[in-house]
Parts: C-alpha cells; sequence; structure tokens
C-alpha cells in the first residue's frame, strides 16, 4: 500500500467514515442523480437539515455539494433563503437546446473531422453498450435505469469527444445535464412510444461513415424531438 492509501486509510478509520473531500464527492454525485431524475423535481427549497437526513451526513459536505451544484447551474442560491433545484421553464427549455444544438453542431463536424480509428471504435463500442441496457428497469412500466442513463450520456459524449477542445467538451457535458432534467420530465408520459436506440444508431452510423451534414441532421432532430415530447408531456410549462 503506498504511503499517501495508508495515511487515507488511518483517516477514515480514526473518523469512522469517509474522508470529508471524499465524502463531499459522494454527496454531490448523490444529489446531482436525484436532481438529474427528477425525485428533487424543478424549484424544491434544499433545506440543510433535510439533505442531512437524506443523506446521513453532516451540515459540510451537504453545503460543499450545493456549492458545486450551484457552479453547474443545477442549483440556484437566493440571498439569505438558501438553495433551491434550479426552475424548469419553456423559456428555459427553448433555450437550452437551441444552445445545445449550436455548440454540438460544432463539436460533431469537428469530430467526424479530426476523429481517428479509435474515436470510431470507442463509439462503435459506447453505442454497443448502450444497446444492451434496458431503457427502463421496469418492463411494464418507466423506471429509471441508472446504467443506461450512465451509457446514454457516455454515448452522446464519444460522438463530441474527438472535437479537439476540452473547453467545448465541458460545455457540451453541462448542457448534457441540464437536458436530463427536462427528459426525465417527460419520459414517464412518452416511454415506450420513442425507440431512442434507432436514432442512437442512424446517429453513430452517420458520424463513423464521415458523413457530418447528415450525423448534425440526425442529432439536431433528435434533440428537438425530446423537446417535442418535453412540450406536450410536461403540463408545468404551459403556463410558463
Amino acid at each position: 500500500m503506498a504511503p499517501d492509501d495508508e495515511v487515507l486509510t488511518r483517516m477514515t478509520d480514526l473518523a469512522g467514515q469517509e474522508p470529508a473531500g471524499t465524502l463531499a464527492s459522494s454527496v454531490y454525485d448523490r444529489l446531482r442523480g436525484d436532481i438529474l431524475s427528477g425525485s428533487l423535481p424543478p424549484g424544491e427549497k434544499l433545506r440543510t437539515e433535510t439533505l442531512r437526513a437524506r443523506y446521513q451526513v453532516g451540515n459540510s459536505p451537504i453545503r460543499e455539494a450545493l456549492n458545486r451544484l450551484s457552479a453547474d447551474g443545477l442549483v440556484t442560491r437566493e440571498d439569505q433563503k438558501g438553495f433551491r433545484v434550479a426552475a424548469a421553464s419553456r423559456a428555459d427549455l427553448e433555450e437550452l437546446v437551441k444552445t445545445r444544438c449550436w455548440l454540438e453542431a460544432i463539436a460533431l463536424r469537428e469530430a467526424i473531422t479530426n476523429g481517428d480509428n479509435d474515436w470510431e471504435e470507442e463509439l462503435v463500442l459506447s453505442f454497443h453498450r448502450l444497446s444492451r441496457v434496458r431503457r427502463s428497469s421496469s418492463e411494464d412500466h418507466y423506471t429509471v435505469n441508472p446504467e443506461w442513463e450512465r451509457l446514454h450520456r457516455a454515448f452522446h459524449l464519444a460522438l463530441l469527444s474527438a472535437c479537439g477542445s476540452r473547453w467545448l467538451l465541458q460545455y457540451c457535458a453541462q448542457l448534457n445535464d441540464q437536458a436530463d432534467r427536462y427528459r426525465q420530465l417527460a419520459i414517464v408520459v412518452s416511454y415506450p412510444r420513442r425507440n431512442e436506440l434507432d436514432e442512437h444508431e442512424a446517429m453513430m452510423k452517420a458520424a463513423t461513415g464521415r458523413n457530418a451534414d447528415e450525423a448534425i441532421s440526425l442529432l439536431m432532430a433528435h434533440y428537438e424531438r425530446t423537446a417535442g415530447i418535453i412540450r406536450e408531456s410536461i403540463s408545468e410549462f404551459a403556463a410558463s
């Protein structure tokens, strides 16, 4: 065991729990997942005492996780009022989709231009992995499948991964997270009407076939189709 590992182990044993940094990251991941899945709905007040009980941790990791999520745009901070899950609205959805289409069209064209054989192989592999996992954890109704969600995100980021700009990839990943939150608000209604796997396969084939115009067109249609389902399905947007 390396010296650093020994120190970490002693810290864990002495505290009776994970080190503070690791604990804060764990809370961040769990809280982020609950927001993206819709378990914590848009606009919900994030009270420290409630979160302490929910995640069985103290104040410090909760506050660190909330500050990180605020920087990600998934949580908003109000002066003297604490934190809330970021609101969802039709106007925000339209801006999100438009911005995502702008940035990912650039990223995908660059990835197709610059991507090598390793990029192609990783894209094909990411699609294969996604195709082998069920969209829902239940066969007769929709239940979030965390493994599908992870592989779905990996596929979309693999499409863009050879674009050559870490900044562009970072922005695209952040928009992906914001879009996932909206998608979860509508999936219960749209499932199983939509065969997303066919859409993903068509994008993968166009990208590996180096047909940038077709791949971009398919990706934009994919996002617009998702946005259309959300507009029709989520009654809260009707009043926004």
